[in-house]
């Protein structure tokens, strides 16, 4: 691991968490901050059924994307998803990463030095291309950030 990527976090590491509906199921939320890693979980029922990594670093061709970054709901295109466990199908899997490269996207923009690579945990009982159901899941989340 590159020495320059490790941030010193105090010990234990902080963390949040919070709770909502989304889609009228009662969710959880949960965020901690490790020196090399941030994980974010969200579940619904105590399920946590997909895992997904999101590096924050940006290669130096997207250092100009970052520094004209906006508040633009769109994500990040220098942000590359990968699932590292779980699935569902493909459109699961593409929703799923959707979510990720998104809070992605919200950590860069809050923070602009952020190099750790955010780890998503998803266990939504149905994840489904709603808009009111994403934006739920963007503002429980953002309870935490």
């Amino acid at each position: 691991m590159d020495a320059s990527r490790v941030i010193e976090e105090p010990f234990p590491a902080k963390s949040k968490a919070a709770s909502g509906p989304i889609d009228g199921i009662p969710t959880e939320v949960s965020v901690l901050h490790f020196s090399d890693k941030i994980l974010l979980t969200l579940s619904q029922e105590g399920r946590l059924s997909q895992w997904i990594q999101v590096p924050l670093s940006a290669p130096s061709s997207a250092s100009v994307e970052m520094a004209l970054a906006n508040s633009s709901l769109l994500p990040m295109s220098h942000l590359t998803p990968k699932t590292l466990l779980g699935g569902g199908g493909e459109e699961r899997e593409s929703l799923a990463q959707l979510y990720a490269v998104q809070i992605a996207s919200h950590i860069a923009r809050r923070d602009s030095g952020e190099r750790r690579t955010l780890v998503v945990g998803l266990g939504l009982k149905t994840l489904k291309p709603d808009r009111e159901a994403f934006f739920d899941v963007l503002e429980l989340i953002q309870k935490v950030l």
